[in-house]
C-alpha cells in the first residue's frame, strides 16, 4: 500500500467523521442529560454533590454552587426507591474495600519510589557524579528503576485499585471473586520486585518500557490475568442493562493491556528493525491504550458524580471513545522518523496521529461543557481539582503529540528532552493527576474515615501542580533550543548539551516539588490508613443539604 492511498483512506474517514459529527448535532446529541448518561446516579442524587475528600464547609459552600446553577428534581415517592439503591451501592463498596486498599497502597509505595529514582537521575544529568560509589545507581540503571516503577508499579496499581473500586459501583453488583485480585496483586508486585532487581543488577532486554527479562514476565502475565478475573465476573453477574461508557474505557483497557505486553515480550520474535518498530508500537500504544483510557473511565464517573451532573452529551464520549480505539494503534510509528522503516508506516503514523484531534476534541468539549456554570466548584472540591486540570492536560498532551508526529517539527525536538517533557505531560499531567484526584474520592469510601488533615490535599495539588509546570516549561525549551542546536552543523555537539545545562537544573528543582507532594501524599494516605486525625462528625458519607443553605447533616449509616 503506497502513500497516496493510505493518505486518500484517510482523507475519507475524515469527511465520514465530519458528517457524522453534523448528522449528531442535527440529532440534538448535546441535549442535556440524556438518559444513558443518568445511570451512575441513584434517584434523587442529580443535583446533589459527591466529594468524600471536602470538609464540611467545603461541601456546602459545592452544594451552594451546584444549586445555583441546576433545577433539582423534587418527588417525595423515591425515598424508599432511593434507599434500596443506596444499600446496594453500599455492598458493592464493601465487597471492594480490602481489595482496592491493597493495590492503592501498592501504588503509594511505588509512587514514592519512582518519584526517588526519578530526581536522582535527573540530578546526574548536570552533576554526573552525584552517587557514583555504587553500579546500580549510574543514570542508565537508575533512569529505567525510574521508568519501570511507574509504568509496572504506580500507574497499573492505581489503575486497577480505582478500575476494581469503580466498575461494581456501575454494574450495581458486588465484586465478584475478589481473592483472584490479592492473589495477582501479590504476584504482580513479585514480578516487579524481580524486574527491578535484575535491571539494577545489570540484566535488562535493552527495550524501553520492555527492559525487565521476559522470564520474569510470566509472573506479569499471570498476575495481570488472575486481577482481570473478578473483573469478568462481576461483568457477568451485574445487574445494570445499559454499560455505562466508564465500563467501555476501563473494559478496553484491560482487554488491550495483556495483548500489548504479550506481543512486546514475546521472546525471540523480534529483532534489528522490526523489534525497533514493535518497541514504539508498545511504549506508546500502553499509554494510550491503558493507562488513557482507565484515567477518561475516572474523570467520566467522578466529574459528574461530584458537580451532581451527567455529562452533557452522552454520545459524544461514545464518539471519543471509538476514536481512540480506531485512530491510536500505530502512532507510536512518528518516534522513528528518518530511521531505516518503510516511509508508509511512518506516514501512517502521522496521519493517525493528526486524526487523534478527534477524540480529544470529543473528551475536551463534553468535558468543558459538562462543567460549564461549575466551575466555581474547583474552588471547594479539593478531588475536582485534580480530576479538572488533569483532564485539561489530556487535551494539552494530545494535541502537543499530535503536531510533534509531523516532521517538520520531529526533525527539532526528536532525540532531545521535548519528548521526555511531552511524555511527563500525558503520563503525569493526565493519567497521575487523574488518579491522585480518584484515590482522594475512593479512600474515604474504603476506610469510612475523613481524610484527617484536608490542608495536606492542597498542599499535595500546589507543590505537583507547581513543580510540574517548572519541570514540563524548561524540558520543553531547553529539548527546543537543544533540537536547534543539534541541527546547525556549525555549532558542536557538546554545546548543544551545555545549553540544556540551566533547564536540566529546572527540571531537579520541579522534580525536586512533585517529590514533596508525593511525600506529602503518602503521608496523608497513611494517616488515613491508621485512622489518625479528628474524627469530625463521621465517616465521609452521603452529605444532606440541610433546611438552611449553609447547614449540612453527616448521618453515619447512610453512603453515596
Amino acid at each position: 500500500m503506497n502513500t497516496i492511498t493510505i493518505l486518500l483512506l484517510t482523507f475519507i474517514l475524515s469527511v465520514t467523521g465530519l458528517f457524522v459529527f453534523i448528522w449528531s448535532l442535527r440529532k440534538k446529541l448535546f441535549d442535556d442529560n440524556p438518559a444513558a448518561a443518568n445511570v451512575i446516579f441513584t434517584e434523587g442524587e442529580i443535583g446533589k454533590v459527591e466529594e468524600p475528600a471536602a470538609t464540611q464547609a467545603q461541601h456546602a459552600a459545592l452544594q451552594r454552587v451546584v444549586d445555583g446553577s441546576h433545577d433539582g428534581i423534587d418527588d417525595p415517592e423515591r425515598d424508599a426507591r432511593m434507599k434500596a439503591e443506596l444499600d446496594d451501592r453500599l455492598r458493592a463498596d464493601g465487597s471492594t474495600k480490602y481489595v482496592t486498599f491493597v493495590f492503592l497502597s501498592c501504588a503509594v509505595v511505588w509512587l514514592i519510589f519512582a518519584s526517588t529514582a526519578g530526581l536522582i537521575s535527573s540530578i546526574k544529568l548536570h552533576q554526573p557524579d552525584f552517587l557514583t560509589e555504587y553500579a546500580w545507581l549510574t543514570f542508565g540503571r537508575i533512569r529505567t528503576l525510574h521508568l519501570n516503577a511507574v509504568a509496572y508499579g504506580w500507574a497499573p496499581m492505581a489503575a486497577f485499585g480505582i478500575a476494581i473500586w469503580t466498575l461494581p459501583r456501575l454494574l450495581k453488583t458486588e465484586l465478584m471473586g475478589g481473592r483472584f485480585a490479592l492473589l495477582g496483586a501479590m504476584l504482580w508486585n513479585a514480578a516487579l520486585i524481580a524486574g527491578l532487581g535484575s535491571i539494577a543488577a545489570g540484566f535488562n532486554d535493552g527495550l524501553e518500557w520492555l527492559e525487565i527479562p521476559w522470564q520474569i514476565d510470566i509472573l506479569f502475565v499471570v498476575g495481570g490475568a488472575l486481577i482481570g478475573l473478578p473483573l469478568v465476573f462481576t461483568l457477568q453477574n451485574r445487574k445494570v442493562e445499559h454499560l455505562y461508557v466508564s465500563i467501555w474505557y476501563m473494559g478496553a483497557a484491560l482487554f488491550w493491556f495483556p495483548i500489548l505486553f504479550l506481543v512486546g515480550n514475546l521472546p525471540g520474535v523480534h529483532f534489528g528493525v522490526e523489534a525497533a518498530t514493535m518497541n514504539w508500537w508498545f511504549g506508546h500504544n500502553v499509554l494510550g491504550l491503558f493507562y488513557t483510557p482507565v484515567a477518561l473511565a475516572s474523570v467520566y464517573y467522578f466529574l459528574p458524580k461530584i458537580i451532581g451532573r451527567p455529562i452533557q452529551s452522552y454520545n459524544l464520549s461514545l464518539l471519543g471513545f471509538w476514536a481512540l480505539a480506531f485512530f491510536y494503534g500505530q502512532v507510536g510509528g512518528h518516534h522513528l522518523v528518518g530511521g531505516p522503516i518503510p516511509s508508509w508506516l511512518v506516514t501512517l503514523s502521522i496521519v493517525q496521529s493528526i486524526m487523534m484531534i478527534v477524540p480529544v476534541l470529543a473528551f475536551s468539549v463534553n468535558q468543558h461543557l459538562t462543567m460549564r456554570h461549575h466551575f466555581k466548584t474547583l474552588i471547594y472540591s479539593p478531588t475536582l481539582r485534580f480530576i479538572v486540570l488533569g483532564g485539561m492536560m489530556y487535551t494539552l498532551s494530545s494535541v502537543q503529540g499530535s503536531f510533534e508526529a509531523l516532521r517538520s517539527i520531529n526533525t527539532i525536538t526528536h532525540f532531545t528532552h521535548f519528548t521526555v517533557a511531552h511524555a511527563h505531560l500525558g503520563l503525569y499531567g493526565f493519567f497521575s493527576l487523574v488518579m491522585f484526584g480518584a484515590i482522594y474520592f475512593v479512600m474515604p469510601r474504603v476506610m469510612s474515615w475523613e481524610w484527617p488533615h484536608p490542608k495536606l490535599i492542597a498542599l499535595h495539588f500546589w507543590l505537583v501542580v507547581l513543580g510540574f509546570g517548572i519541570y514540563f516549561v524548561g524540558l520543553s525549551i531547553g529539548g527546543w533550543l537543544q533540537g536547534v542546536a543539534m541541527l546547525d552543523a556549525s555549532i558542536p555537539f557538546m554545546e548543544s548539551v551545555r545549553i540544556t545545562i540551566p533547564y536540566l537544573e529546572s527540571r531537579s528543582v520541579g522534580g525536586a516539588l512533585m517529590t514533596l507532594g508525593h511525600i506529602v501524599f503518602a503521608i496523608h494516605f497513611v494517616s488515613m490508613a491508621l485512622r489518625y486525625g479528628r474524627k469530625r462528625v463521621g465517616p465521609a458519607l452521603f452529605h444532606r443539604h440541610g433546611a438552611d443553605a449553609g447547614q449540612v447533616t453527616r448521618p453515619v449509616a447512610t453512603e453515596a
